[in-house]
């Protein structure tokens, strides 16, 4: 199969879900969707649980940032290059952290945009971050990265816009969420040479965080198995946050390999 054979396949792939997308009913967001099974306070924290359990995400991004950035490349201009959708990616699930304690704090349709938005950044940029290491790397890097990221926000806007006149219509931020979980895994499939986005860690990264929404889906009844200890959608934050972890290990391994190559 030839390169540019790849190329179409995974464009048509895109249109058809993007296309399929407008043929689906407007999906207004659920308003028992902001009724969490743990609503405890604590030190003066409402919904403490959900709140706090957001750290594991500034964690992450800090320390994503920080091996972006803080040792020295043989190769120091490529480098820099190919950070660019990672640090998008790092700074965006750091501000996963801020976003999703807004939100927790005082569960409505407005705090939730703010915890969405970020989430978005993280989704678009580690999707583009694939098509720069495993399609083409100015192409992934200066043209789908910033793409990406403005429909992505755009999603979210239109979703707002739509709640605010009372006909709320989540299917294109659904789309900005899912549709990478299914392009990824193509185009890890169609390109398999990587430097950064080795297969071992893309797929650990989607089967955590599969893991994370079944605990979210599950959310009161993890609440009553552990006897009201711990919720499943705060088990959700600290798994998702162990599903970014793994884009730390696995941009460690390509730049390893940049400089065993320099």
């Amino acid at each position: 199969m030839t390169y540019k054979t790849r190329v179409w396949i995974v464009v048509a792939l895109t249109l058809a879900i993007g296309v399929g997308t407008l043929f689906i009913n407007p999906l207004p967001q659920d308003p028992a969707y902001h009724l969490f099974a743990d609503r405890r306070g604590c030190l003066g924290i409402p919904n403490f649980g959900n709140v706090v359990s957001n750290a594991a995400f500034t964690l992450v991004g800090l320390i994503g940032l920080a091996v972006l950035y803080g040792g020295k490349s043989l190769d120091q201009r490529r480098s820099l290059i190919d950070t660019l959708p990672f640090a998008v990616f790092f700074t965006g699930v750091a501000l996963v952290s801020a976003g999703s304690a807004y939100y927790h704090w005082q569960p409505d349709n407005d705090s939730l945009f703010w915890d969405r938005l970020p989430m978005t950044v993280a989704f678009m940029s580690i999707t583009a971050a694939v098509v720069a290491d495993r399609m083409h790397r100015a192409v992934g890097q200066k043209i789908v990265l910033p793409v990406l990221l403005v429909l992505g926000v755009a999603s979210l806007v239109y979703w707002s816009q739509s709640e605010a006149v009372g006909r709320g219509d989540l299917r294109f931020y659904f789309l900005v969420q899912f549709l990478p979980i299914a392009l990824i895994p193509l185009i890890c499939w169609l390109f398999p040479d990587a430097r950064y986005t080795k297969r071992r860690y893309i797929l650990g990264m989607i089967l955590c965080y599969g893991v994370a929404l079944l605990f979210d889906r599950f959310d009161g009844a993890f609440y009553d198995l552990t006897q009201e200890t711990i919720s499943g959608h705060t088990v959700k934050h600290l798994i998702a946050a162990v599903a970014t972890m793994f884009v730390i290990p696995m941009w460690r391994a390509g730049n390893i390999g940049n400089q065993i190559q320099a």
